[in-house]
């Protein structure tokens, strides 16, 4: 199993001196409705706070437009009547305006919104990592198409993993039950069949997949829970080091989750 790697000492060094002193590039935080928009604005706040993004935009349905403050940096797109993402089109022309998307929840989830987040994933020309209630839009009705775009970053949990391998009748199945080595040997075989990339938790380790290579890092060497995992924060580090150090996603998710 020459394709899985169990993280032991992790070497940050390198990929964090790249982290730049000037502020640099343009991340999106895409998310929320008209009920419902903490993470996005949190996750926001937290990018902007801790790394040196020169521009981190909120996106968000346009029925929130009177619910929030003059804020910098929003941008509203046209939501449905409930309010959720409406249009697929002006969602993706904004977010390939951006050098890196994370899609982060707090989504309606209805028929509408759901081929608007489907539309954007396979047409996007950024990396875009999607994550938290985002996935359950996808995942139930994942194409193969979808998963061929390689700008595509997928970070879920082991059940919404379940329904993306199902959506496509992928041959491997997922099970909670399993062992580590059938997870990690399913998420090799699915990456080296499509180009995206995977992170979800099983067993108390957080798994990393692209290109049929896996890595395996202990959420105890991490400051999260299995809970904590999912409220963005994470995402956003991803998202943060993955930016001033492309083409290197497994060795930036990694420090992402332990620096």
């Amino acid at each position: 199993m020459d394709y899985l790697h169990k993280i032991e000492k992790i070497n940050a060094e390198d990929l964090l001196w790249n982290i730049p002193e000037q502020k640099q590039g343009t991340v999106n935080i895409v998310g929320g409705n008209a009920q419902s928009f903490r993470a996005p604005v949190k996750v926001a706040e937290f990018l902007a706070t801790h790394y040196p993004v020169k521009t981190v935009n909120l996106v968000l349905p346009d029925a929130l437009q009177n619910k929030l403050p003059a804020l910098e940096n929003l941008v509203f797109v046209k939501s449905t009547e409930s309010g959720s993402f409406a249009d697929g089109e002006e969602l993706l022309a904004k977010m390939d305006e951006a050098d890196f998307n994370l899609l982060v929840g707090d989504v309606s989830k209805n028929a509408i919104t759901a081929k608007v987040v489907q539309s954007v994933c396979l047409s996007l020309d950024k990396p875009t990592l999607i994550t938290r209630d985002a996935v359950d839009l996808i995942a139930e009705n994942a194409t193969e198409r979808i998963l061929m775009n390689k700008n595509l970053i997928i970070f879920g949990s082991m059940m919404q993993m379940q329904k993306l391998f199902r959506a496509v009748y992928y041959p491997k199945i997922l099970t909670l039950s399993q062992p580590l080595t059938q997870v990690a040997e399913a998420m090799h075989k699915f990456t080296l069949s499509y180009p995206v990339a995977l992170v979800t938790l099983h067993d108390g380790q957080i798994l990393l997949a692209q290109n049929g290579s896996v890595d395996v890092l202990s959420l105890d060497k991490t400051s999260y829970s299995p809970l904590t995992l999912w409220n963005g924060e994470l995402a956003a580090k991803i998202v943060a080091l993955n930016l001033y150090n492309p083409n290197r996603f497994l060795e930036a998710s990694v420090v992402a989750a332990t620096a």
